[in-house]
């Protein structure tokens, strides 16, 4: 076929465009009814190859003869729209006729001008008041047709869509006519690279498994499971009968519907019914929008019924990449919870929620998750690129957004300082290292080593030294979340929690020694130094500021001591004393988690990497408020936000800020695959080329399986106790080699019959290895 060569660029894959990008005058602007655009044409070509590359300002579908093009969803998707965006590239051969067609390209607002951010005071239009298509329509001889101004223009039946709000539709309306013309915008084709990740598609559809109503006559439909997605239904009824959803995540003590916690998001639908007097059954689902929910509440106002409903999850992450197996069915749920908190929040950005005014990209809940996220599902090109959204945001003095892409960035008037904080900034450095561990990406380094440099820099010049003194205001230079939402127990003698200063640090500490790594890997020796020795200052002068001569950390809580000891910022000297208040803490709390967003993630690997497995195991297991448990008795099938997000007798928690899915917690199941399940890849020989074979087992959890889908194919991985006696079996396909070095809790280890020294080496196939645990 002779069509038009792409550019690549690393993975970015440009072309030469022959269309231009045109808007449509009928178009009222933000808020008013959807737009299309058509063109009728000629086509002597029939069964001939035809390829159609198509993009938009907002969001589009393509329709050729009636028929849409392709089954993504939220196309071109969602990125800093000033920097890059995204096109589609669709075979069309089969839906092109000979002689006349009809190509029509539905527009409306999507994340390029809904209002987003939350609040009263929202951004519209953040990247620009016109919405538009660009498209070339391809044969093997050239271009059969592009955009231009002779195409026509019309309004859709969609009256109104958007993020946050939901969509109105009146089939009434449908059919619509063209009434009015189109006219080109200036814009830079230069922008346009073909979609970096998989698209947003849907997923099996969920049935409801209960349904009342209400005293208002309203139907409440449960559809058991909370995800990112919409209702899809069939009704059947009077012309001019209006059907709304509505959506929420849980239900209120007696059961009432709740969603006060979406705050000033609609997140709703509107259809009218055309009903022709046929008696045709009529399905709707939204064109231009998603919303987070288990439960959807239906208002039928006029005469109709609903015929057939379903909840519609859609997600960029379809296919699972790992899963892990206990004997202890809360803990499954718990690794189910995450998955579908990964799937609702991973629709083209790594969002925080899928429900509220908000949604956007935060940097903190994606560094923490990275790993997991790699661990559940092939996240590698949609972590890739979300970290190019987030280089587009870094700000000139290198501080990195809060979130990205990031409204605020081109509004920073209304939004001052959405950017700088450490634990969030640094997703610019732990992201591509999860990749280049996880996938071998070592492109992914080089690409983002500048904006890394950049990061760090800008946390040394904070307070211009190893300590990092951040300034309490939102907005100031340098302002920190800190261990964001770390809980303090009874509010009339609360927990230690850590201080911003302390944290900052350990996060300065922790981007910088990666770095340094990193500086190794790419063969930037005088960057490794650098690095290398600011590293060292900082941990010097951590133990200085942050470290009593009696080993107690200066703030005495789960978060200061479980990233100091992961991360190797106890002196050896102090590594006993340490140890015991890091237990007393634990115990103090009666083994209830006490860390945040930053410390979650850190507290397991933490207590494994020390060898208190004891406390591991009760911390984990626990089903109290705050625990991981917890939230799966309550009735959870997605991560919250917050760990007191409901209270014991079902009290929903002050719902302005309440999230039932987002997924920063769920960062635990990395450990249950890297700990208990004892698999790792390995940073010297990444891609799981070489994997860490250390497993750490839980007895509560026996038996225990795990699997994990790479490049060369699957690792599996389980393990049974007997008393004190391990039996760990592990598979691993061509291509991958593992490596087991015994630790103190390996004793006696034999592998495949024959006893271990200091390292064995695993090839490809099915091992057995067995050893003792110590004695409790």
């Amino acid at each position: 076929m002779n069509f038009q060569p792409a550019a690549i660029s690393g993975n970015l894959v440009s072309r030469a465009w022959s269309g231009e990008m045109i808007a449509p005058l009928s178009d009222g602007g933000q808020g008013t009814a959807a737009s299309f655009v058509s063109r009728s044409f000629e086509h002597d070509g029939a069964g001939l190859p035809a390829e159609l590359f198509i993009s938009a300002l907002g969001l589009y579908r393509c329709f050729i003869n009636g028929a849409r093009v392709g089954d993504d969803l939220l196309t071109p998707g969602w990125t800093n729209y000033d920097d890059r965006i995204a096109y589609q590239r669709y075979d069309v051969s089969s839906l092109l006729n000979p002689g006349l067609n009809r190509i029509e390209i539905w527009l409306a607002d999507g994340w390029y001008r809904s209002p987003l951010m939350w609040g009263a005071k929202p951004i519209p239009n953040c990247w620009g008041d016109r919405i538009g298509a660009i498209a070339d329509l391809m044969g093997p001889g050239g271009v059969l047709l592009s955009t231009d101004t002779s195409w026509r223009s019309g309004r859709l039946p969609i009256l109104k869509s958007g993020i946050y709000f939901g969509e109105i539709y009146d089939a009434l309306l449908e059919n619509p006519m063209e009434t009015h013309g189109t006219e080109r915008l200036p814009f830079d084709t230069a922008l346009l690279v073909a979609h970096e990740t998989a698209a947003v598609r849907e997923l099996q559809p969920l049935a409801a498994v209960e349904s009342w109503t209400d005293d208002d006559g309203r139907t409440i439909y449960d559809f058991g499971q909370n995800v990112g997605g919409y209702v899809r239904y069939t009704v059947r009824g009077v012309g001019g009968t209006e059907v709304r959803v509505e959506h929420s995540e849980v239900l209120g003590p007696d059961r009432h519907f709740d969603n006060r916690n979406y705050r000033t998001a609609a997140a709703h639908t509107l259809y009218t019914l055309r009903g022709d007097g046929d008696g045709d059954d009529e399905t709707y689902a939204p064109h231009f929008t998603f919303h987070g929910f288990r439960y959807a509440r239906v208002t039928i106002t006029g005469n109709a019924k609903i015929v057939e409903i379903a909840s519609i999850p859609i997600s960029s992450v379809s296919e699972p990449a790992g899963g892990f197996t206990c004997r202890n069915p809360l803990v499954n749920r718990l690794v189910q919870n995450t998955i579908w908190s990964q799937r609702a929040n991973f629709v083209e950005v790594p969002t925080d929620c899928p429900q509220r005014d908000e949604r956007l990209g935060w940097t903190g809940d994606a560094q923490v998750f990275a790993a997991t996220a790699c661990w559940l599902s092939d996240s590698q090109s949609f972590l890739r690129k979300y970290l190019r959204d987030v280089m587009a945001d870094q700000r000139e003095d290198g501080a990195v957004s809060h979130f990205s892409p990031d409204p605020t960035r081109l509004h920073p008037a209304d939004f001052p300082g959405y950017a700088g904080s450490t634990g969030w900034g640094d997703a610019i450095v732990v992201i591509p290292w999860v990749l280049y561990t996880h996938y071998g990406d070592r492109a992914v380094l080089a690409e983002c080593l500048n904006s890394m440099v950049r990061w760090v820099d800008f946390v040394w010049s904070i307070s211009d030294g190893p300590i990092v003194h951040p300034p309490s205001h939102w907005g100031a230079r340098g302002f920190t979340f800190g261990d964001w939402l770390q809980p303090v127990g009874d509010n009339r003698k609360p927990r230690p929690t850590i201080a911003d200063d302390c944290a900052a640090t350990l996060y300065h500490f922790i981007s910088t020694d990666l770095l340094a790594k990193i500086a190794a890997v790419l063969g930037e020796h005088a960057l490794e130094e650098q690095m290398k020795q600011r590293a060292d200052e900082i941990r010097r002068t951590f133990t200085n500021e942050f470290i009593t001569p009696a080993g107690r950390l200066a703030h005495n809580d789960q978060t200061s001591y479980a990233l100091a000891f992961l991360h190797d910022l106890i002196p050896q000297e102090h590594h006993e004393a340490a140890q015991r208040h890091f237990r007393q803490v634990i115990v103090d709390a009666d083994y209830r988690i006490g860390t945040g967003f930053i410390g979650t993630p850190a507290l397991l690997p933490a207590l494994t990497k020390l060898g208190m497995d004891d406390l591991a195991e009760r911390v984990f297991l626990q089903e109290d408020v705050p625990g991981w448990l917890y939230q799966v008795s309550k009735g959870a099938t997605t991560i919250w936000e917050r760990w007191d997000s409901m209270a014991p007798d079902g009290t929903i928690y002050e719902p302005d800020m309440n999230s039932y899915n987002h997924y920063a917690y769920g960062a635990v199941c990395q450990w249950l695959f890297e700990c208990v399940a004892g698999i790792s890849p390995s940073p010297s020989v990444p891609g799981f080329a070489e994997v860490i074979v250390d497993p750490a087992p839980i007895r509560g959890l026996s038996p225990v399986a795990a699997h994990h889908d790479v490049s060369q194919g699957r690792i599996e991985a389980g393990w049974h106790c007997s008393g004190n006696e391990v039996t760990y079996v592990l598979t691993l396909p061509e291509g991958c080699i593992g490596r087991f070095r015994p630790g103190r809790r390996h004793q006696n280890p034999s592998l495949n019959g024959q006893p271990v020294g200091e390292e064995a080496v695993l090839p490809p196939g099915t091992h057995q290895l067995v050893f003792s645990l110590p004695e409790s």
